[in-house]
């Protein structure tokens, strides 16, 4: 066994603990600032410092900025308690730092903080696709760093609130108790199926029964499997000769890294398998209001959803209660809300060839998966629903809090 102990002042509190497993004949190293060390024991040194008194440190500049923001969201609180005001719950998404000082403002109240995500160098979203995951303890070390807010929430918060199993597991596991799952909440009596629903595209117009292929991020990236897609998409209109593709989102970046050189993850992908693309048949509108957005989930023959280990989008959801034939990618954020060949169907994330055959299967055959529509659109209302399930949860738990009763919620 090797073991590493880290001291400033080495041995510290370590100072028997060390030596024990090195009688023992585990190979034992230190790090450490300053300290008398310990016989037989590999001290190593480090010193540390900045490049400037005026700059931070680039682990730790995420840090700051949720700092700064923490700061001004705790001043903007201190002019309302001047004014009389006490909140009885705070009900907070952290995820930028603005609740971090708000119970010193309000020691008595309880925060109710929304648990979206607990990032990890391993395991997660950040090492998951070989293609753009390089190992580097920098950019390790930055992403540890950049849950020093969240734990600090996460050790203030009276109780947690989190949109799926799979984001509340990706937290500590100290603190999951804390933590309910209740997801958003979607208006299925607004995203809901239209067989008569029609889209236009330029000078065409698709409508539902067609063979439209959909694909819906806020931004197309990596991140949301769009790669993927792009590579997949030849194949599936090869077979496909009377079936188009509805590619909705934007330029930017939501989540992962910018692409490189100044140019877009969109074109990047696109340039990769345009000449082996009908480009009259794929379509790129760009963000959409999301009365149109509505339109695109209520026209497609078959929507793909695709994702790291990641947050689940609202859009999967949204698919399923729009009655979409949704293939997704078979990973745990998906894996939670569709059963494969129950409410939709699912294909290794990596897997092109197995995308594209499903896609195209779908397509071929409607009739075959209609019971696949129906039973997500049913997952969507017992679940899902914002008026009858959500909703209500969340209103109870805020109560439970404001009672000061045992915080309820969603625990299934």
């Amino acid at each position: 066994m090797n073991l590493l102990f880290v001291h400033q002042n080495f041995p510290g509190q370590f100072k028997h603990l060390a030596p024990h497993f090195a009688r023992a004949g585990h190979r034992v190293l230190a790090l450490a600032i300053d300290g008398p060390g310990l016989p037989g024991i590999d001290v190593r040194r480090y010193k540390p410092g900045r490049a400037s008194s005026r700059e931070i440190h680039p682990w730790a500049a995420e840090f700051e900025t949720k700092v700064i923001r923490g700061e001004a969201c705790a001043a903007a609180a201190m002019k309302l308690k001047a004014e009389g005001f006490s909140p009885d719950v705070i009900v907070a998404n952290p995820g930028w730092g603005e609740s971090l000082f708000l119970k010193d403002v309000w020691p008595d109240a309880r925060l109710l903080a929304l648990i979206e995500f607990y990032y990890a160098a391993r395991g997660l979203d950040f090492d998951f696709d070989p293609e753009f995951h390089r190992a580097d303890v920098a950019r390790d070390a930055k992403l540890r760093a950049k849950n020093t807010h969240l734990l600090m929430t996460l050790q203030d918060m009276d109780w947690g609130v989190s949109p799926t199993h799979f984001q509340r597991g990706t937290v500590p596991e100290t603190y999951r108790e804390r933590i309910s799952v209740i997801f958003d909440g979607i208006d299925t009596t607004a995203v809901k199926p239209d067989a008569g629903a029609s889209v236009r595209l330029g000078e065409r117009i698709v409508r539902a029964g067609e063979e439209v292929i959909t694909f819906v991020n806020r931004n197309l990236e990596p991140q949301r499997g769009y790669h993927v897609f792009m590579r997949a998409l030849p194949e599936v209109l090869r077979r496909r000769p009377d079936a188009v593709a509805l590619i909705v989102g934007g330029d930017g970046v939501s989540y992962g890294a910018a692409a490189p050189e100044g140019r877009t993850w969109k074109q990047i992908f696109l340039d990769e398998v345009k000449d082996r693309l009908d480009l009259n048949r794929v379509f790129f509108p760009g963000r959409l209001a999301y009365a149109d957005y509505l339109k695109v989930l209520q026209v497609s023959a078959c929507h793909v959803y695709l994702t790291y280990p990641f947050v689940l989008g609202w859009s999967c959801i949204e698919a399923m209660s729009a009655g979409c034939l949704v293939v997704g990618s078979r990973t745990p954020p998906v894996e939670e809300v569709i059963a494969h060949d129950k409410n939709g169907l699912l294909a290794d994330f990596f897997d092109v060839n197995a995308l594209a055959g499903t896609v195209s299967e779908c397509l071929a055959d409607p009739a075959k998966h209609a019971h696949l529509r129906a039973a997500a659109r049913a997952i969507a209302l017992e679940r899902y629903d914002l008026a009858t399930v959500c909703l209500p949860q969340q209103v109870e738990l805020v109560e439970g809090l404001a009672n000061n009763l045992k915080a309820k919620g969603n625990r299934r």
